[in-house]
């Protein structure tokens, strides 16, 4: 089997530890030239996860993206949501024709307002069938820390995902099978919003209590959202889902409670006065819930219709002006 990994960020880079630590020789879409001359020449990419060292042999490093494509067989997707589209639009629809492709996006795309595979389907025509999804709970840093973490692999067939997800089991990565491959997107895209809001309660100094009933609450918002969304093609199984499970409520938590969570670092800058512009300025890192918190908005006025008050009072701090502390005001009201 063939992987090619599309993105250099840092998840981008620890599944390309994971999969080499495994063995496998991977083909790598690295957009900036001086990039591959670095890890070349050095063994580490240089931007993300300098402690993750690679062997020069195992890779197969390339600015053509097109290129990467073509000699993969399974092409892992690690691009921001904000950035698949232009990334991939230059690859010809013949090109993915008999390629699986495992979206490693935790967004949806913003100026389309489509999960990933709904992109694929439109664009190129790309089957569900050979679509599938890799998300938490886990931490990049964690797993080139080589600190035991947990994946979910997604896809309609459970048995094809299961001999997806062996390439990715290590000592230090468990792995576990999901058929709800819609839901999940929609998971992960919705708890970095919280994750978000998480930082800023933290940044307007609420305390523990509060963070956990936010969370308890936000927890509750989610499974609303997602029992009311279409979350599987399968019929049969639309009814089996828990959403205690850790590709839902322990991705919510982990994201909303640790240090290293982007959406929750750019929500507390937010909460301490930032603007979005100051905050994603001094990050220099895209925070993938500013942009899901105006497409899940969106999405819930068009179709949902959840009961989504958290969830927009988010969306009004980041894109309507709304101060944060009186956000959160408005938020304590739902949450008595």
């Amino acid at each position: 089997m063939n992987f090619g990994i599309l993105g250099s960020g840092s998840w981008a880079t620890a599944i390309a530890k994971i999969l080499t630590d495994n063995g496998n020789t991977i083909h790598w879409w690295i957009r900036n030239a001086e990039s591959i001359q670095y890890m070349q020449k050095r063994k580490h990419n240089p931007h993300y996860l300098s402690g993750a060292y690679f062997k020069p042999d195992q890779l197969l490093l390339n600015d053509e993206i097109i290129d990467v494509v073509k000699h993969s067989d399974v092409i892992v997707l690690a691009v921001p949501s904000a950035y698949v589209a232009s990334a991939i639009n230059t690859v010809p629809k013949e090109a993915w024709v008999g390629k699986k492709i495992i979206s490693a996006v935790k967004g949806i795309l913003p100026e389309s307002n489509k999960l990933v595979h709904q992109y694929l389907a439109d664009a190129f025509q790309f089957p569900l069938t050979n679509y599938f999804t890799l998300l938490g709970p886990c931490h990049a840093e964690e797993v080139a820390a080589e600190k035991l973490s947990y994946l979910t692999l997604s896809g309609i067939d459970k048995n094809t995902t299961d001999a997806v997800a062996q390439y990715f089991k290590t000592e230090y990565i468990n792995t576990i099978v999901n058929t709800d491959v819609i839901g999940v997107q929609y998971a992960a895209v919705l708890k970095n919003i919280y994750a978000m809001g998480a930082g800023m309660a933290h940044g307007l100094e609420y305390g523990d209590n509060f963070l956990s009933v936010f969370i308890a609450a936000c927890a509750n918002e989610m499974t609303d959202f997602l029992q009311k969304v279409c979350v599987t093609p399968n019929p049969s199984s639309s009814h089996q889902q828990n959403y205690n499970s850790s590709v839902y409520l322990g991705d919510l938590l982990v994201t909303c409670y640790s240090l290293y969570s982007r959406n929750r670092t750019f929500g507390n800058m937010i909460g301490k006065g930032y603007s979005v512009k100051s905050a994603t300025l001094e990050m220099n890192m895209v925070a993938e819930g500013y942009n899901a918190s105006k497409c899940i908005h969106k999405t819930n006025e068009e179709c949902v219709k959840a009961t989504m008050p958290i969830a927009s009072a988010i969306y009004s701090i980041l894109w309507e002006q709304l101060p944060a502390a009186e956000g959160f005001k408005q938020i304590e009201s739902f949450l008595e």
